[in-house]
């Protein structure tokens, strides 16, 4: 049964403290999403506009947004941009089949995967336990130290136990896809890495779906570089394979 608008959240009883909020004008569709990820054992949260999504990322701090294109009030795409403004959660987006522009919009504004519609609950589940599964900052905070040195490229510091990055000092803020992405790079800077290379190591082996997905991330990564793409420093492309590390110079 769906919830008044006023009173959006639907909580369950949170195992390991992973949070997920679920966003979808659609109020059967996210009951569904929503009761697939409860009995998984997800703390769940609903919004079902874009101002209630705002609120709500800022109050229940989720580790993941599943997060609808076409939502009244604020669109999907909007929304992304303002919750990138101060959380790194994962963010998922759900598009119609034929929006393929909306796609990319989306994932240029900070959106880490996307699924169209109709999707299988399952396979959005299996995507969501992928993305969490990648290493974060407060976990690696917690494990005895391992003081690697940092990844040095030109001016471009990687510290990858603190997942921090500087550029000419200065910090840069990237999503943690972007900061997955330039991780798997520079830990290998003299192999040349595939698409699909990229995506079993930073999306996971199990995700299927358009591998040009990686082209967007990289290309948001290199403009917080301050990469050119035509004659880019740090994030190279290799015609016709895919991409490897450059030394900064």
């Amino acid at each position: 049964m769906s919830q008044p608008a006023g009173n959006p959240i639907t909580k369950a009883a949170p195992t390991g403290d992973l949070r997920v909020l679920v966003v979808d004008d659609e109020r059967a569709l996210a009951d569904l999403v929503g009761s697939y990820l409860t009995r998984d054992g997800f703390e769940v949260s609903m919004a079902y506009d874009g101002q209630q999504a705002i609120d709500q990322a800022r109050q229940v701090d989720p580790d993941v947004m599943v997060l609808d294109l076409g939502l009244p009030l604020i669109d999907g795409v909007e929304v992304c941009r303002v919750v990138r403004t101060f959380s790194d959660c994962y963010i998922v987006m759900l598009t119609a089949r034929s929006e393929e522009i909306d796609k990319l919009i989306g994932l240029s504004v900070g959106a880490d995967d996307y699924l169209t519609k109709p999707f299988s609950p399952r396979e959005l589940l299996a995507r969501i336990q992928a993305m969490l599964r990648r290493p974060r900052a407060s976990t690696a905070s917690r494990e005895p130290a391992q003081e690697a040195p940092a990844r040095t490229f030109g001016a471009l510091s990687i510290d990858v136990a603190g997942r921090e990055v500087q550029l000419e000092g200065e910090a840069v803020a990237l999503t943690r896809t972007e900061f997955d992405l330039l991780e798997t790079l520079s830990g290998r800077p003299k192999l040349v890495f595939s698409r699909r290379q990229l995506i079993d190591a930073v999306w996971d082996q199990t995700w299927a779906g358009d591998e040009h997905l990686v082209d967007v991330h990289v290309g948001h990564l290199r403009k917080k570089l301050g990469d050119n793409s035509s004659s880019p420093r740090y994030v190279r492309t290799v015609r016709s394979i895919g991409y490897r590390m450059g030394d900064g110079t």
